[in-house]
Order: C-alpha cells, then structure tokens, then sequence
C-alpha cells in the first residue's frame, strides 16, 4: 500500500499572493503553445524547457531530447508531456537525481517544476516519500498532475519562476539557478564550504621513501634544540703561579 502524500502547512510566500505586477527586467517570459507558434518560436520554447528544467549550466548537445522535440513540434505531445520527458530523461536522472539525496532532488525538482521554493522541511519530507514509495515517475508524474501546476501553467505553458518581483524592492527574487548552486547548505557544512585560506608558509613535499623512519636521530633533531644546555667555558690558566723549575725540559 502506497503512502499517500503527508500534509504540510504552505507558508505564505511571494508565489501564493495575487497581485497586479507592472512588467519589468525581472518579470519572466512566458512560453505557451496555444497560439501555434512558428518554426523561430518553438525553439524559442524548447530552448525555455530545457533551461527551465535542465539549468543553463547542465545543457549539453548531447542531452538533447530530440524524438520528444519532433512529437512536440508536430503536435503529438503537449508541452507538459514534453516537461514530463525531460524530467525523466536519463541525463536529468544522472545530473540531479544521482548526485543529490532526495530532500535536495524534491528541493530541485519543485523550483523547476512548481516555479516557487518549497515551503519548508515538512514538504521535502513528504514528497521524498512518494519517491521513497513510487520512485521517480510516480513522483514526477505527481507534480504534473496537481492542481498547482495545472493552475498556474495548464498543457501548454512552460514553467517559470513564479512571482520574482517583489513589492518595494528594486530587484527582484533570485533566480533559482543561483540560488541553489551544485551543493546544498548541509553539504556545503560539512564540506567545509566556503573556505578562505591565508597562508604565508611555504610547504613542499617529501616522497615517502625519503621520509625519516622510527629511530632515526632527525627526529630527535628539534627536541634537543629544544634542550638549553650551557656550554663549559674555557678559563686561561694563570702562568703568575706557575713554577717553571717544575716544568721538564729537554737538556742539551
């Protein structure tokens, strides 16, 4: 029996708040379907999917889902069939499934798919166990399917971000590409990220064969610099004393 998914209190964030937004440089393009766009425009569409879901920085040639542009051009897929392609295809799975934990990939895949941040702990919590449950399709198929996606961008709208200018602001939410960079918060901890090295001593290498070994008296070498000997002095004898009749000489 399948776990259904947990209940979590949505936070009122930018995304949920309707309001009148006068266009700007933050302000997103939208890419839709419905007017049938022109050969220019599909792959002004595509392009959008790919970098929506992809990221910009994980597009290469190779990853292109070429079978899925040609159902998309003609017609026989819409434009959510067509994200649902690319969110399992194997080079999302090898980019952002296989190299996160399930927190962080529910984290990716609600920016990317939903085009707000998730809520809070309790929401990774619960859409990491459908994935735990249903794997990645059943989630994925999970998230096309809600009527948060279908609201807010239907068949044949390509995702964005949604609500990125902000009221008495002058720039707007940051993009979720640069907000969620290759590592998480918890990782970037416990690896020590960011790291700010200052250092002024000069350190060289030494192979293992010519490192000193057990016994060896370098080892030593530091210790006994360590150790404040006083040296013994000389003292000059005083010849004033000295009886020179006592003294053997050779005679001629």
């Amino acid at each position: 029996m399948a776990i259904p998914l947990l209940e979590y209190r949505p936070k009122s964030q930018n995304s949920r708040v309707p309001g009148y937004v006068v266009p700007g440089d933050d302000q997103p393009i939208i890419y839709s379907a419905e007017l049938l766009p022109s050969a220019v425009e599909w792959d002004e569409l595509i392009w959008a999917a790919y970098r929506q879901i992809y990221s910009e920085h994980q597009i290469l040639k190779s990853d292109r889902q070429t079978f899925l542009e040609s159902q998309l051009k003609n017609g026989q897929i819409t434009v959510r069939d067509f994200i649902r392609g690319l969110l399992t295809s194997p080079a999302f799975r090898r980019n952002n499934y296989e190299t996160n934990s399930n927190y962080r990939f529910v984290e990716l895949c609600v920016q990317r798919v939903l085009g707000r941040d998730v809520y809070n702990e309790g929401e990774k919590l619960a859409w990491s166990i459908i994935i735990a449950t249903k794997g990645i399709e059943g989630f994925i198929d999970k998230l096309l399917d809600s009527e948060e996606y279908l609201d807010n961008f239907g068949f044949e709208t390509v995702p964005y971000q949604r609500r990125r200018v902000l009221p008495q602001r002058s720039v707007g939410e940051t993009p979720f590409n640069l907000k969620t960079p290759r590592y998480g918060s918890y990782y970037r901890g416990v690896l020590g990220f960011p790291k700010f090295m200052y250092q002024n001593q000069i350190f060289t290498f030494t192979p293992q064969e010519k490192k000193a070994k057990a016994g060896d008296p370098s080892l030593y070498l530091n210790l006994v610099r360590s150790l404040k000997v006083q040296e013994p002095v000389a003292k000059t004898p005083d010849l004033g004393s000295v009886n020179l009749d006592m003294v053997p000489y050779r005679k001629r």
